[in-house]
């Protein structure tokens, strides 16, 4: 197996609260590290000194691991969550940070973990030379478009385009998240770029989850939007974070 290692902030088995696999059992590899700063983000700063690692499936009864781990150490906790609940899993969510700040490294460890599971990768959307060295590897993409009222960035679209344009080769879906300062405008551009590869692409419209853990969007508003991509796309979804009510992580 690859000698390259990497920096896991979490393994933990948990049902996947977003998106178009909702409420399906998933083994999370959560990678360190982004290219982006989202207003809305929880990832962590500074490189993490261990990995927080699940010994039971579901348990939460956590253990440390020194980082960077390896590949052998990262199967083998897999290995024991899959025995612990079999036939449980979907698939295993590649997240972060952003995964594919690792795509050599993943080169590496990927076909080992797909032999276990489908993988199902959770992305910013960005960087799509990334995605194109590995996208045989995977079965899912959830990819985001950043949108600037809730992202504060306002600069990705053509990259956002350029990796939904690799993306599509998979089962990919897209999503937004959305609070009550986005405006039909965010909504239309982030259309238009899902439209022009294929207007089938599912669009989930996320509402902003505030600190309080209460929904940063009022419900007319949230419609409203989805009206508007509705003119464009022939699959509109408004999903919350579905984890963060029932507790999980």
């Amino acid at each position: 197996m690859s000698d390259r290692t990497a920096d896991i902030e979490e393994i933990f088995s948990s049902v996947q609260g977003e998106g178009l696999l909702v409420g399906l059992r998933q083994i999370f590899l959560r990678f360190h590290a982004c290219n982006l700063e989202c207003s809305y983000c929880d990832t962590q700063n500074g490189c993490p000194e261990f990995c927080a690692v699940e010994a039971t499936a579901g348990r939460r009864d956590f253990v440390q691991v020194k980082n960077p781990m390896t590949p052998e150490q990262v199967i083998a906790v897999i290995d024991t969550l899959l025995k612990a609940c079999p036939g449980v899993h979907h698939s295993i969510s590649l997240t972060g940070g952003e995964p594919l700040l690792h795509y050599e490294t993943l080169l590496d460890w990927l076909p080992a973990l797909r032999s276990r599971l489908p993988l199902y990768l959770e992305t910013n959307g960005v960087l799509h030379t990334a995605l194109r060295s590995l996208i045989h590897f995977i079965d899912y993409i959830s990819m985001d478009i950043k949108i600037p009222s809730t992202s504060g960035h306002s600069e990705l679209w053509e990259c956002h385009l350029k990796f939904l344009k690799i993306a599509i080769q998979k089962n990919v879906y897209v999503k937004s998240v959305i609070g009550n300062s986005t405006e039909r405008w965010e909504i239309v551009k982030a259309c238009e770029v899902i439209s022009s590869v294929d207007r089938n692409i599912p669009f989930v419209l996320q509402p902003v989850t505030l600190k309080n853990g209460k929904v940063g969007i009022e419900p007319l508003k949230a419609l409203e939007l989805q009206e508007t991509a509705s003119a464009y796309l022939s699959q509109v979804r408004i999903i919350p974070q579905t984890h963060k009510f029932v507790g999980q992580l």
